[in-house]
């Protein structure tokens, strides 16, 4: 009595302000934007720990997986039936999903009946209550005239927490919502749904998707704004669901794309998260549930709890004497007599009051002005805590969606339904300006939901019937680039078959098989300066080259010469000049203009030669189109150019291909290496032949040995250049052969693997008809064949919602270094985004996985074409040898090799599977086109040296 004396003095003196009285005594439910933050953080570190495999079990929000990967997009169609289970009532109904209706055109109808769910089979047995379901959707049928002949798709919301595995199946974790119906707790209820649907029989109904309601709910929203990636419901219970990035749901295989994750919100604080927040009559109402300990934050928010909470706060006030003169009737003193209808009718804008009068007349009370006004207060700090708890929920929600996407700010919409948000007249707008100000940085737009539960499972299963049927045409399209093992085995053969022809004397042969006139790689003795010149496909490098002898090592500086379009496709006199006038630059810059230095040049284009020093031009590629080159000795141009200019000498001692060059660059650091590999802009191999195999080399040397003065054959210098004079020594055996198999396919023997893309890339580019193995493996046109393949799939409407934009009609926009970075393991799908957005090609999420896809799909096949190609030089070699197994080195330069994450593996992975009697290594050239001619000419210069001495 004491203390209650005490407790009455003290208020009395507040009597005149019955708000400030209830403020006092309920201060720990008035929460700040400090400790909503706080809760905030909270919720995000228990989301995180939902999210990880390892601490999933211990968390209180268990982040379920979905298995929901897409919003709408309004393309979605289609005639659903629809099950929503979730309360005392469910609904059955047809739902139609229009053809072109989608965004913003109201494309879904629906026809609907609910039925009572008996309390009995509430807490019954599992299948009764299932039965009562299908019975009653066989009703709806009949009473419809629905089709019972017909397969119909049904989706099924079902609004308890289920763990799932698939889309249309889900484990019942726990009951809710004064559920507890029996023999189905971690049971599969689609399987059950199912079983109830035999057993009633007279239906052919297929169960396509399982969704919680939190997650129809933002598919419903998400039909009518794309931006919707938040569902939340606030009513008789509480939840939340959100697209998370699937690289961050340990639960669920793979990392590519979005999942809808249900966190069920409501049980947070299950572990005593929330203690510091809970109040005395938090625990009471706790204590006399159905359900202790469990769904703390929902018995603080949802539905089914705010009006006893305020029951529970308005008796003990009674019971202090701080109401009704401490008067305390029956009907207070009862379980449930205050509802959140009652809450939310004693919080309307004008009829607050008198409504609070009324239900405390009906529960046996007489009040005072004051006690409707206190009583009233009460019930809005019990419900702007409710909003200001959910809040802070949302606002972790969406602050780990900003941080996944790396966004400064975050434009978003959240879908939300439930009855406190729909009935209560003050609680969306609390919501909204305090999850404004906890993230002012957050655009967020709250959408109502339109019968949410109902139509959005139903959208659900249009999608994923979208996203199947997309996903069996983009698969179709994706498979004309997927090479069995014996396609790959039948290109090795056609390669092989070309090599042969190509060595031949006789008979023409698209592999051309070119002699280089290098008959030795390096042996570690090569000293002295050297130049080297390498004209590629963007730009000329000029670097001077010292080698040490038997230390083994050397020194290179280089400078590089951006070669400008009107140089590459102006004149071939024009051209060589600019590169003369280069070459002066560098001599001036390394202070060496008076020094006649030996010189290679690197020439990255297909070469007939005669001797190492002389190449005649066979045509351009890689974008060079400079006239009278065709037909011409390269080494001659660039000396004419050099007299021309008159300001240095040079011994230009040997003209050699980039590949070339990285198998004598290689070859330096590893005696075995004797291919060489270029794969970037373009793509062609070389290797080290025996002489005796080189029919057509023969046929070259008679030719100029009529030339020849008789008796000269001997005396040629630049180390070998003359065939008679290498073949009278002994210790000359092979000769390094340049492949160009890039022209593999020009005969026509590659049409069955050729796509329709690849024709189209063909037939718009410089040589139509040529180069066609190159064209399937190098950067200069893979970035081409995945345009060709992007504009296909949107044309069809897969891909960026159809819309053809002008940027992806553009040809060349798709670079192939956008392969490698699209397709890097560490390059989320929004950062693929970012660059498509540079593009000028508005993506989603979707958009970007199959767009990886596409590039992946294009440079596999890339990568397995010079596996097999590989597999056929490596094959050759060997048998060449009489061996039974092989082991050799392959020198590899060429930015796709280098810089693709997977291409190198990919390659390496078809030569082990197509020559397993190859033990094949792959040594990355450094510099190997400035270095590789420098040794050339050195090994040149070696072996002229050793020819003289005999």
């Amino acid at each position: 009595m004491f203390v209650v004396h005490i407790v009455a003095s003290f208020f009395s003196k507040l009597q005149e302000d019955p708000t400030k009285k209830v403020d006092r005594f309920l201060y720990a439910m008035r929460l700040h934007d400090d400790q909503l933050s706080d809760i905030s953080a909270r919720f995000q570190a228990e989301m995180k720990k939902g999210l990880s495999a390892e601490s999933n079990a211990a968390a209180t929000l268990k982040m379920l997986p979905t298995h929901v990967r897409s919003t709408p997009d309004g393309s979605e169609k289609g005639e659903f039936l629809a099950l929503d289970l979730g309360g005392s009532r469910f609904k059955v109904l047809q739902v139609k999903v229009g053809e072109a209706m989608g965004i913003n055109k109201g494309g879904v109808e629906m026809v609907e009946k609910t039925y009572a769910v008996p309390k009995e089979l509430h807490l019954g047995r599992g299948t009764e209550l299932f039965d009562h379901v299908a019975e009653s959707l066989k009703d709806f049928l009949h009473e419809k005239n629905i089709s019972l002949e017909k397969k119909h798709p049904l989706a099924f919301t079902f609004s308890f927490p289920c763990e799932q595995s698939s889309l249309n199946q889900g484990l019942l974790l726990n009951w809710t919502k004064n559920f507890r119906a029996g023999g189905l707790q971690g049971k599969d209820v689609v399987q059950a749904l199912r079983g109830a649907i035999d057993r009633i029989g007279g239906m052919d109904v297929e169960v396509l998707a399982m969704v919680n309601d939190t997650v129809a709910t933002m598919m419903t929203c998400g039909f009518d704004d794309q931006q919707c990636e938040v569902g939340l419901i606030i009513g008789t219970g509480t939840n939340a669901c959100y697209m998370e990035e699937l690289r961050h749901i340990d639960l669920v295989e793979g990392d590519e794309g979005r999942m809808c994750v249900n966190t069920e919100l409501g049980a947070f604080g299950d572990d005593g998260g929330l203690k510091d927040y809970i109040t005395e009559f938090d625990r009471d109402l706790d204590a006399a549930s159905n359900n202790p300990g469990k769904q703390i934050l929902e018995k603080m928010v949802g539905g089914m709890y705010l009006g006893e909470l305020v029951r529970l706060v308005v008796l003990k006030m009674a019971k202090l004497g701080l109401l009704f003169k401490g008067h305390v009737s029956n009907a207070l003193r009862t379980k449930g007599t205050v509802t959140t209808e009652h809450v939310a009718a004693m919080e309307e804008y004008k009829n607050g009051l008198n409504n609070t009068r009324d239900l405390l007349t009906d529960l046996d009370l007489i009040p005072t002005f004051d006690d409707c006004v206190a009583v009233q207060h009460v019930s809005t700090i019990v419900s702007f805590r409710s909003s200001n708890l959910v809040s802070a929920g949302l606002a972790a929600i969406l602050t780990r969606i900003k941080q996944n996407r790396n966004l400064r700010t975050l434009r978003i919409t959240v879908g939300v339904d439930g009855t406190v948000y729909k009935m209560h007249p003050q609680y969306p707008n609390r919501l909204h300006k305090v999850v404004r100000r906890l993230l002012p940085e957050c655009h967020v737009r709250f959408v109502l939901s339109d019968s949410g539960s109902s139509k959005g499972a139903a959208l659900v299963s249009a999608v994923a019937q979208r996203l199947a049927s997309r996903r069996r045409q983009v698969d179709g399209m994706l498979s004309l680039f997927r090479l069995s093992q014996e396609q790959l085995r039948l290109v090795k053969t056609r390669m092989r078959t070309g090599l042969e022809a190509g060595l031949k004397s006789k008979g023409s042969s698209a592999v051309k098989m070119l002699p280089s006139f290098v008959y030795r790689t390096p042996d570690g003795t090569e000293h002295g300066k050297y130049l080297a010149l390498h004209l590629g496909e963007t730009n000329f490098r000029a670097s001077l080259v010292k080698f040490k002898g038997l230390q083994h090592n050397s020194r290179l500086y280089n400078k590089i010469y951006t070669i400008p379009l009107e140089m590459k496709q102006g004149s071939g006199e024009e051209l060589f000049d600019y590169i003369a006038q280069c070459v002066g630059d560098f001599l001036d810059y390394m202070g060496m203009k008076k020094a006649r230095l030996p010189a290679g040049f690197t020439f990255s284009f297909p070469c007939e030669h005669t001797a190492v020093d002389k190449g005649t031009l066979m045509s351009w590629n890689k974008g060079f189109k400079a006239t009278d080159c065709e037909g011409h000795d390269v080494v001659s141009m660039l000396r004419e150019a050099i007299r021309r200019r008159n300001e240095f000498d040079l011994d230009v001692a040997a003209v050699v291909n980039d590949t070339v060059a990285t198998m004598m660059s290689c070859a330096y650091e590893d005696p075995r290496c004797e291919i060489g590999l270029i794969v970037g802009t373009g793509c062609n191999v070389c290797y080290m032949e025996e002489l005796k195999n080189i029919e057509k080399n023969e046929q070259k040397t008679g030719e100029r040995g009529e030339g020849t003065p008789e008796g000269e054959e001997e005396k040629q210098d630049d180390g070998g250049r003359e065939r008679e004079g290498t073949e009278g020594h002994a210790g000359i055996l092979k000769m390094c052969i340049n492949t160009e198999w890039g022209g593999l396919g020009d005969d026509g023997s590659l049409d069955d693997i050729i796509t329709p893309y690849d024709s189209e890339v063909d037939q718009n580019s410089l040589n139509p008809a040529k180069q066609r193995f190159e064209k399937l493996t190098s950067g200069m046109y893979l970035g081409e064949v995945v345009r060709q393949v992007l504009l296909d799939l949107t044309r069809r409407g897969l891909l960026f919602r159809g819309q053809v934009s002008e940027a992806l009609k553009t040809p060349g926009i798709f670079r192939s270094n956008y392969l490698s970075q699209i397709e890097s393991d560490r390059l989320a799908l929004l950062q693929v985004r970012t660059i498509l957005q540079q593009l000028g090609l508005g993506s989603s999420c979707n958009d970007s996985i199959i767009v990886k896809e596409v590039c992946g799909a294009v440079s596999r096949r890339a990568a397995q074409l010079c596996g097999a190609g590989m597999a056929a030089v490596v094959d050759k070699i060997r048998e060449n040898r009489g061996l039974d197994h092989l082991n050799i080195t392959v020198g590899v330069d060429g930015t796709l090799y280098k810089l693709h994450p997977h291409f190198s593996k990919i390659m390496h992975q078809t030569v082990i599977e197509l020559a397993p009697q190859c033990n094949v290594n792959f040594l990355l050239s450094e510099d190997g086109s400035g270095k590789g001619a420098a040794l050339i000419t050195a090994v040149g210069c070696r072996l002229r040296q050793e020819l003289n001495s005999k």
